[in-house]
């Protein structure tokens, strides 16, 4: 039995990558640095093996957004794909909704919920974290 891949893109489909393999975890990120990064009010995330990651189109910019964190977009548009925090070696973060079909993930939790914009209703029953969910 083969294991499971997905496809990804950026908006402007310079970037392309596949991630083989089931996810480690899916939330949805409300700090500031996610937020900021991707526009939004808050970031969807999946965990996966960083071995399982693997741009197979284009080039990503890396971005120390801040000690030990590098963050990959496009080189071309900005999208914001990946997270990667050394404090988690051999994981990798990808935005759900940079996936060709992001409805394959199920987010499991909301953290960095202390950050949560105030006009921001969080109603979905998922667990919510002030921090980290775990």
């Amino acid at each position: 039995m083969s294991a499971v891949s997905y496809k990804g893109r950026c908006f402007c489909g310079n970037v392309k990558f596949t991630v083989t393999g089931p996810d480690q975890y899916a939330c949805f990120c409300h700090c500031e640095s996610c937020r900021r990064a991707a526009g939004g009010t808050s970031v969807p995330w999946a965990t996966f093996a960083r071995e399982d990651f693997v741009v197979t189109d284009g080039e990503m910019a890396a971005h120390c957004s801040a000690p030990g964190v590098t963050r990959g977009l496009c080189t071309v548009c900005g999208t914001s794909l990946t997270y990667e925090n050394e404090n988690r070696p051999g994981q990798i973060d990808v935005t759900l909704t940079s996936f060709e079909d992001p409805s394959a993930f199920s987010p499991r939790s909301h953290i960095w919920v202390e950050d949560k914009l105030p006009w921001v209703t969080i109603d979905d029953g998922l667990p919510q974290h002030d921090k980290n969910a775990g």
